[in-house]
């Protein structure tokens, strides 16, 4: 499950080894470019997505998610370089918090 706003540059859609795309557990816009990567900024990016994940649009892809990852196991993909502060390692800790168990 592709977790990116963007398609990964450089990697044709027919090409990748990707179920689906989920574009709705992304951080909005606006919170993305606040944080821009900056690794001093990453504690509060993640508490700010957290809360973005508990309402509308994202609150219900991240339901989704975690009827999927309780079913059957779920592999998130994203192109970012810095896995470590990233919305994926967010979303990831998110997901197994609430899911119970260990997630790829």
């Amino acid at each position: 499950m592709l977790v990116d706003a963007l398609w990964p540059r450089g990697v044709r859609r027919s090409d990748a080894p990707i179920d689906e795309w989920c574009r709705a557990v992304t951080p909005s816009a606006e919170l993305r470019r606040w944080y821009g990567h900056d690794p001093d900024r990453f504690a509060s990016f993640a508490d700010r997505y957290r809360r973005e994940l508990e309402a509308g649009e994202p609150a219900a892809a991240l339901a989704a998610l975690l009827e999927r990852a309780r079913a059957q196991p779920l592999t998130i993909v994203t192109a970012t370089k810095a896995i470590e502060i990233s919305h994926a390692a967010v979303l990831l800790e998110v997901l197994r918090r609430r899911v119970g168990r260990r997630l790829p």
